[in-house]
This record gives C-alpha cells, structure tokens and sequence, in this order.
C-alpha cells in the first residue's frame, strides 16, 4: 500500500502512528505530496487535493484520515482502535472529531498567516479559528481522556492535535495547559509511535 502524505502533516501523522501501533507500517510506502502543487498526480488521486491518501494494491484510493486509520484498523485481527460497543464507540470517534477539529483549526491559522500578506490577513477569523482551538483544549484540560484502559483512536487524534500545536505554535499551549502536558507525557510513554512519527524539520 502507498501513503501519500507530507513529513509535517498532522493527519498523516495520524495515519502513520495508527500503523506503527497496529504493526502494519511495514506495509506501507510513504509517498511525498505536494498540495500546492498543481502538477502532482494528487489532485487526480483525490479531487479534494487533500492528504492523507492511501492508495491500495489493486489501485482503489482511500481517504481522509479517519477512513484510512479504520481502514487500516480492520486489516488486523485481535487489535483494535476502534471499539465496537456502542458507547465507547461513540466516545471514541467523538474524541477523534475533537482532535481533528483541533488541527483543522489551527491549520487554517497556519493558512492565513502563510498564505495572504500582513496586510490583508483576517484577524477576526484568526480571532474565531483559535477560540476553537482554546474551547476544546479548556474542555480537555477539565477532564483529559482516560489511560487506564484500551487505546482508541481519539487517544492518537488528541495526541496528535497536541503534537501540531507543538509544531507550528510554538508549544505555547504548555504553559495554560499543565494537565494535558502531563496526559501527553504519559501517552507517549505508552505510545512509541508518537516520537517514532514526529517530523522534525
């Protein structure tokens, strides 16, 4: 299978980490994709020119990153991300919404800085992008994801929120956010595949 990705891409981190835990990264090829190139054969893999893609062997493309990972998910016996109860089911795509939400967020942040002049950047929706951002992180803070029992795939999605607003805000969440420093701390003792996935550049 080809992932294709970029190195800093938060959803393809998480696709990324989601194979390592599963022990099925070996399986994939990673792929580098430029979305702002008009020329790489991306935008004909997707038409929303978005990444992650993962492009199987008999050439069927899947996306986004919540379908590869529960694709990816179901390529395994006697593990998974993804309960199947209803509750925790639904605990644990909710989880995963809110860090996707998180990163789309913080990514239109990062967007509107790199993307327009100074001069003509919005400050009331960057204003209205990191009031989100502030909100869910509020809301984790107050009760952060429990450890104790079995990993799901809202687990990676927040660490991998967090990890991107390491990466492109400086880690300034850090300093508001002591209780999900220390959640982050101990889900990357858990979780090798956190480290093993961070891009460094």
């Amino acid at each position: 299978m080809i992932l294709r990705s970029s190195g800093p891409s938060p959803f393809g981190r998480k696709v990324k980490m989601v194979a390592k835990i599963l022990g099925i990264y070996d399986r994939l090829t990673i792929e580098m994709s430029n979305t702002n190139d008009p020329q790489d054969t991306l935008r004909q893999q997707n038409p929303l020119g978005k990444i992650p893609i993962l492009i199987l062997d008999d050439g069927r493309k899947i996306f986004d990153s919540r379908v590869i990972c529960e694709y990816l998910d179901a390529q395994v016996d006697g593990i998974t991300l993804h309960p199947t109860e209803s509750d925790a089911r639904w605990e644990a795509l909710t989880l995963q919404a809110l860090g996707d939400g998180i990163v789309d967020a913080a990514i239109l942040q990062v967007y509107e800085n790199r993307m327009r002049p100074e001069d003509k950047r919005h400050e009331d929706w960057l204003s209205y992008q990191a009031d989100k951002v502030k909100r869910s992180l509020d809301q984790l803070a107050q009760t952060p994801p429990s450890l104790e029992g079995d990993l799901t795939i809202g687990h990676v999605a927040i660490a991998c929120a967090l990890g991107y607003l390491d990466l492109r805000f400086e880690g300034k969440w850090r300093a508001s956010y002591p209780a999900l420093v220390a959640w982050l701390d101990a889900f990357r003792a858990r979780v090798p595949a956190f480290d093993a996935t961070k891009f460094e550049g």
